[in-house]
């Protein structure tokens, strides 16, 4: 068993995750209250509402990523976590640090060469290890597809979407060739698929218009989303508003069509094959952005027998981990009963389903567990009465062409002036006043300027 702290030594609190709920945790707990060591597979935080902006250029790659090491962390590891014996309070990792580009891509779909094994130990766990992209098996997704998670998926669909003009452009192309190479595909109908649809649509007319001329006449972008209705968490009001504005951009969207499978020519065209459609439709790019798989540990931690306490309890909808009011993980003993918590293991953000509350897989719930649970622990009683109550902020999509939606409650808002609230309320959630700095410069910038689009 894991030997008991030595008095006076601050608790050892580890974090299994740099996502919104574990980045934001390990930023609220105060250093003097516990040892604050954290283990993610990537060297940074992501903050992903600004990730769609990076993959056109609007901003750098660097304005919406955080350093975790910048946090003054008492350790942190770049590794994953492969296993965890909760009777011996001991993790297992494996070290993330084998390539140039490791972390960047976090995706189960393409792992890193392995690296090194160690085992830590804890006093406390929080589990933040977030979800992945899931494919539903669809053929061909994840060998073709890009999904847009993490600052190294940003990095390659920018490359393949200039490196698509730039084909396009050669004499030998012919047209053809050339409206499949420009006709750029999103599935998914969520924030994250119409905000990038509308970031690419501004870099086509505002930039790669003056530079491309000729080629503008074969470009498309087209959203598919298997749902009768794109943008869900938005009133009906504030969606027909974005696909009207996106109608008049010249973006598709393609409500009912299922993508059944992708495969590349020798070419390097896509060829998607829609249910229904006996044609194949051809792409340059395909990103993929819609739904959310378990993180292999939290499968892994489910399936494990917990002596004297039983298994962890799974949400049976989503797979995740379950836990109460508090945090707390909790698991059913072997024998049945009422399910109990697992001492000193804790669980926020979207790997984890709040037994009383079903609350959405959004960045803002993760960040408010993550704070709510940061407060506790530095007031020395995590375990007191109380339970997380979810504060909703509203919901944001930038639409292009400097317009946006914005829906709190019964109210909303749309245009020019949602628009300014979308940046206004990105700039301030910014994590770091270096951040806060090099946005609005970078945004001045690129409206003065254009945006960079040297491949690289």
């Amino acid at each position: 068993m894991q030997a008991r702290r030595k008095k006076g030594e601050r608790e050892r609190i580890v974090i299994l995750g740099s996502g919104w709920a574990g980045y934001a945790l390990a930023q609220t707990i105060k250093p003097s209250k516990a040892s604050r060591v954290l283990i993610s597979p990537r060297s940074h935080f992501v903050f992903t509402p600004l990730l769609a902006s990076t993959t056109v250029g609007t901003l750098e790659f660097r304005a919406s990523i955080e350093p975790v090491r910048r946090l003054g962390l008492d350790e942190f590891h770049q590794a994953w976590a492969s296993d965890i014996d909760f009777a011996t309070k001991t993790i297992r990792l494996e070290a993330n640090t084998m390539s140039d580009t490791a972390g960047t891509q976090t995706s189960t779909l393409r792992g890193p060469a392995k690296g090194p094994e160690f085992s830590i130990t804890y006093d406390t766990l929080v589990i933040a290890v977030g979800c992945y992209s899931q494919t539903f098996g669809t053929e061909g997704v994840a060998q073709h597809a890009n999904f847009l998670r993490d600052v190294g998926d940003a990095r390659a669909i920018r490359l393949k979407v200039l490196t698509a003009f730039e084909k396009a452009d050669l004499p030998s192309a012919t047209d053809a060739q050339r409206a499949e190479l420009l006709h750029f595909a999103i599935v998914g109908g969520g924030p994250t698929g119409i905000e990038f649809a509308a970031e690419l649509h501004d870099l086509v007319h505002e930039d790669l218009a003056k530079l491309y001329p000729a080629l503008m006449r074969f470009v498309r972008v087209t959203v598919y989303d298997i749902a009768p209705k794109v943008l869900p968490m938005f009133d009906q009001a504030l969606a027909s508003y974005a696909m009207d504005l996106f109608r008049r951009q010249g973006i598709e969207v393609k409500t009912e069509h299922s993508l059944q499978s992708i495969r590349r020519t020798d070419d390097g065209i896509l060829k998607l094959r829609l249910k229904g459609h006996d044609a194949e439709v051809g792409a340059g790019l395909l990103v993929w952005s819609t739904g959310l798989m378990q993180n292999p540990l939290v499968a892994r931690l489910l399936r494990q027998d917990i002596p004297g306490l039983g298994r962890i309890v799974e949400d049976d909808r989503t797979g995740g981990i379950t836990t109460d009011g508090a945090m707390r993980v909790l698991t059913r003993p072997v024998g049945g009963g009422a399910p109990v918590p697992l001492p000193d293991v804790y669980a926020i953000g979207d790997c984890t389903v709040q037994v009383a509350h079903r609350l959405p897989a959004t960045a803002q719930v993760a960040s408010q567990q993550a704070t709510w649970l940061g407060k506790r622990i530095n007031s020395g009683n995590a375990n007191a009465d109380g339970e997380f109550i979810f504060r909703n902020w509203g919901a944001m999509a930038y639409l292009g062409s400097k317009r946006a939606i914005h829906q709190n409650g019964a109210d909303g808002l749309r245009g020019w002036p949602a628009w300014i609230l979308w940046r206004t309320a990105y700039l301030t959630k910014s994590m770091s006043w270096r951040n806060k700095l090099k946005i609005p410069l970078q945004w001045l910038i690129t409206a003065l300027f254009g945006r960079d689009i040297s491949r690289f």
